[in-house]
């Protein structure tokens, strides 16, 4: 008797392939759109569901996470909606041509969307009348000029460098991802538990 092939048991979602729900407890975003003034950065954190550490961020009455930019300390102050410097949170529109960005909305008030993981930047190419010409990677987008982003790199950029060593390592890494590790390749499997089975 047959087995269900990876792509069956995936649909069905059981625990192999579904990342635990606790991995997910900080949900990245911004605060309120009229939100503007001085901000303290109370913590920073480590998220097996992200890539890179996580900067808790608190101002006046409202925490929000958002992911940390490179230098970023605990107990640092950060402005909302002032200056073009590294960590501060500003709309688009007021941010100076040339400069790299991440954590970027999609529509204005939504929380960051693009250029989310770690070592991760865009680069502000231009401006017109509503819209902003962002550099994401090879490819150019125009987003609105409302939506707001996080000035500086994203922290943990050396990520990839370190190697793994230990194959448990790379288990509990993908295991906090809800992936399924190791990857049987199709043609080694037997021919009833796929089609491409048996050479």
């Amino acid at each position: 008797m047959g087995k269900n092939l990876t792509q069956q048991a995936r649909g069905r979602g059981s625990l192999t392939f579904r990342v635990r729900p606790s991995a997910y407890r900080y949900r990245i975003g911004y605060p309120k759109l009229e939100s503007k003034g001085k901000a303290q950065i109370i913590k920073l954190l480590n998220s097996p569901a992200h890539s890179s550490p996580l900067a808790k961020i608190k101002i006046k009455n409202e925490i929000f996470f958002v992911p940390a930019a490179n230098g970023l300390y605990e107990g640092q102050e950060i402005e909302i909606g002032d200056k073009a410097e590294t960590g501060n949170i500003l709309r688009l529109k007021d941010i100076p041509i040339g400069k790299t960005i991440f954590s970027i909305e999609k529509c204005p008030g939504k929380g960051g969307k693009f250029i989310r993981s770690s070592g991760g930047f865009a680069t502000v190419l231009g401006k017109d009348k509503e819209d902003v010409e962002i550099q994401m990677g090879k490819r150019k987008v125009r987003i609105n000029e409302n939506c707001r982003a996080v000035i500086g790199i994203i922290a943990g950029d050396g990520r990839l460098l370190k190697p793994l060593v230990k194959a448990g390592k790379k288990h509990h890494m993908m295991r906090a991802k809800g992936r399924k590790w190791h990857r049987t390749s199709a043609i080694k499997t037997n021919a009833v538990d796929h089609p491409f089975g048996s050479g």
